[in-house]
């Protein structure tokens, strides 16, 4: 009996032998890929190639069987104003102190900017202005511009759109207020369910998207923030109006937007309909009493030419097209 029980020992050491090799010869046949290394070297925001998306120059997710074209309509270094690209348009938010016009935007320094000035009007007292550009895309595309905000309690946007406030699509790549008033920062002042977070607003994205079609809307928002950078990246953390920070959005397709911050992903925004319109591309500068855009500014501000002015160092614009 000891004999037979030494056997039955032996022969499932032997058996499982056999099967480990197995196993060990089917995992060198088929072996998991590794995982590719992720890099520590800080990035470059000065070294990116110009000539493609910046995210290519970090981190390369553009298709293997597509390409990015450039869209030159839609691009410009700002040496000076085109007026063959660009044009101001001067319809006023409604129920707010802005009065748009032509003279408070250009080009200056290599910088398109739009500045808010001080109206001698009791009623719309901040002037400001909007610029559009004349040519308008569609999805696949990718733009992107590198902008630093005024640093007064006024929104600094960088937007798609096209249509009227009952019917259009909208793609908010930024929407920026790096100095809300003290109030609106004041989170006791704030309502249970509160959405917007004023008190966040010097580093937040406020990203967003509308469809509107009739007059019903729909609208969704995605909050990045330059603290969520990575460690590697320069502009972690650092205010709108502290650096030129490159914003940008990949239109994806009907129903997804991919927004980009400083080179890196910026949250997604995903619509139960379809995106159908061309849009343009627009700038403006303005601003509005309630927290949800940040409050009004002091006046005096807005003599201030250190703090009243938005900025665009650039903007580039390319189609995604099969190679």
């Amino acid at each position: 009996m000891k004999t037979y029980k030494f056997l039955v020992v032996i022969l499932c050491i032997i058996l499982l032998s056999c099967s480990s090799d197995d196993t060990n010869d089917t995992n060198a046949m088929n072996p998991e890929p590794p995982e590719p290394p992720i890099s520590q070297e800080p990035i470059d925001l000065t070294a990116l190639d110009p000539n493609f998306p910046s995210f290519v120059s970090i981190d390369d997710t553009t298709p293997a069987t597509m390409k990015w074209v450039k869209v030159e309509e839609m691009s410009d270094e700002f040496d000076v104003w085109d007026s063959d690209k660009w044009e101001n348009s001067f319809w006023n938010y409604e129920n707010t102190p802005v009065w748009m016009t032509n003279e408070n935007s250009g080009v200056e320094d290599g910088k398109m900017f739009i500045k808010a000035t001080l109206r001698d009007d009791p009623e719309s007292w901040f002037q400001t202005a909007r610029i559009h550009s004349k040519a308008q895309i569609s999805f696949p595309m990718y733009t992107e511009c590198s902008m630093k905000t005024a640093h007064i309690s006024a929104f600094n946007t960088f937007w798609m759109n096209n249509g009227d406030i009952n019917n259009r699509d909208e793609i908010d790549i930024v929407e920026n207020n790096s100095n809300p008033t003290a109030e609106c920062r004041d989170q006791s002042n704030k309502p249970a369910g509160f959405p917007w977070t004023p008190w966040l607003f010097p580093t937040q994205m406020n990203s967003q998207y509308f469809i509107a079609e009739n007059g019903t809307t729909e609208r969704h928002e995605d909050n990045f923030d330059t603290r969520f950078l990575s460690d590697r990246n320069p502009n972690k953390g650092k205010t709108w109006n502290e650096a030129y920070h490159i914003v940008g959005a990949w239109w994806i397709d009907e129903r997804n937007v991919q927004f980009y911050l400083d080179g890196e992903p910026a949250g997604k925004i995903t619509t139960q309909q379809d995106f159908t319109r061309e849009l343009e591309l627009i700038w403006d500068l303005w601003t509005f009493e309630e927290c949800n855009i940040g409050g009004l500014p002091q006046k005096e501000e807005l003599n201030d030419d250190t703090i009243n002015t938005m900025r665009v160092d650039w903007v580039r614009t390319w189609k995604l097209e099969p190679k």
